[in-house]
């Protein structure tokens, strides 16, 4: 791989000559470099289409987080109206609303 052999030259040009700012800059990035396609790669990710898969994954989390909010209201709709239901039947047996229709 093109940057482990450059992250290698670059520690073994450290290891010659000393270690100075923008030769210990320049490691750590093509150390990070590595290590983030190394990631990318035991993720799955590093092959052309993971861009269009990964945007995929966030439509479809995005779905996922509004359909559960659409069900929690329905949800809380429901609940409000099956108490309203209750408290009405509670005041109709209270008043007798019953015995009026008799």
């Amino acid at each position: 791989m093109i940057t482990n052999d450059m992250l290698a030259g670059l520690a073994l040009e450290a290891r010659r000559e000393g270690i100075d700012a923008v030769t210990l800059r320049a490691i750590v990035e093509e150390a990070s470099d590595a290590g983030a396609a190394r990631a990318l790669e035991r993720l799955g990710l590093a092959d052309p289409q993971a861009h269009g898969d990964v945007r995929e994954l966030r439509q479809l989390l995005d779905a996922w987080r509004e359909a559960k909010r659409g069900a929690l209201k329905a949800g809380l709709d429901w609940l409000v109206k099956a108490l309203i239901a209750l408290m009405l039947i509670g005041i109709a047996v209270r008043i007798g609303v019953g015995e009026l229709v008799r």
